[in-house]
């Protein structure tokens, strides 16, 4: 299954996709929780309804996807935890070697932008960076799981743009700063259930794009730790809940490690996409 959070009439509404259309959910099952958090929490119950209801649903109904005004599909996830250096190629391109140990940070929700709207160049800097990195929704409240038994915890999978600052970043040896500014992370379009996908999202094709030139290229299953191992490393610290998102890191080519460095510049239009997961288009816009 396919889920979106839509903005319908002003209103944040939770939406199932079928083919190309998206069918709310409030008019689906008007029972079920009706926002993205709430209804994972629901859990397999009222997906089942929600499945239910959209294979019965007329096949005209609906918004069509061309028309669609996206939010992002998780609009505040209480956390997003991010792995830097996940692929060994991004690692040597930036210096750096292999991590023993996920290299952590965190982005605030401030940060989000939704498919289909511009990413937000900040006044203070020309150095905006495209990140396409596998986003991971967790479905159930996670505590020191096991990583044999970590899977249970994801509900889905999305695509994100990890935009990054780079002067901003490169600051400081904490790159939070530069992974925050306002307007800089794009997610979505959609959420793809974890039944959908290849366990663990491995084997797929991850790839980012600039004004329609390849700029990234890789596969989900170089990611040195992958999302089994990574929720078993962070819910040893801390508790996941239904909503948080995690980011999987990105894979080389990014801007920063060319030469000439390549940054994203207003009017470009940056693509992300991974294989069986969506395409997540934003334009740039400067502040």
């Amino acid at each position: 299954m396919r889920l979106a959070t839509l903005s319908i009439d002003g209103k944040a509404t939770l939406c199932a996709r079928r083919e190309d259309r998206y069918h709310p959910v409030p008019v689906l099952t008007p029972e079920a929780p009706q926002d993205m958090t709430r209804f994972l929490e629901g859990g397999a119950q009222v997906r089942s309804a929600l499945e239910a209801a959209l294979a019965a649903a007329p096949v005209a109904a609906g918004i069509d996807a061309g028309d669609a005004i996206y939010l992002p599909p998780v609009p505040s996830p209480g956390k997003i935890v991010c792995l830097g250096l996940n692929y060994r190629d991004h690692a040597e391109e930036s210096g750096f070697s292999a991590p023993d140990y996920p290299a952590l940070f965190l982005r605030t929700a401030t940060s989000l932008v939704a498919h289909g709207a511009d990413l937000v160049r900040p006044s203070v800097s020309e150095q905006l960076d495209y990140e396409v990195e596998l986003a991971v929704i967790v479905g159930k409240t996670t505590y020191r799981v096991a990583a044999a038994d970590a899977l249970a915890s994801v509900a889905g999978y999305s695509v994100f743009n990890d935009a990054s600052v780079r002067d901003y970043q490169l600051r400081t040896s904490q790159w939070t700063i530069g992974k925050n500014f306002d307007g800089t992370g794009g997610f979505g379009p959609d959420v793809v259930t974890a039944d959908e996908a290849p366990t663990g999202a491995r084997g797929l094709r991850i790839t980012a794009r600039l004004n329609g030139q390849t700029v990234q290229s890789a596969n989900t299953s170089n990611m040195i730790f992958d999302v089994a191992n990574t929720i078993a490393i962070v819910s040893e610290c801390m508790t996941l809940h239904p909503g948080d998102v995690i980011l999987m890191g990105t894979p080389s080519g990014v801007g920063l490690a060319r030469d000439p460095q390549l940054w994203m510049r207003p009017g470009d239009i940056c693509e992300c996409e991974i294989e069986a997961i969506g395409r997540l288009r934003n334009g740039i816009r400067q502040q």
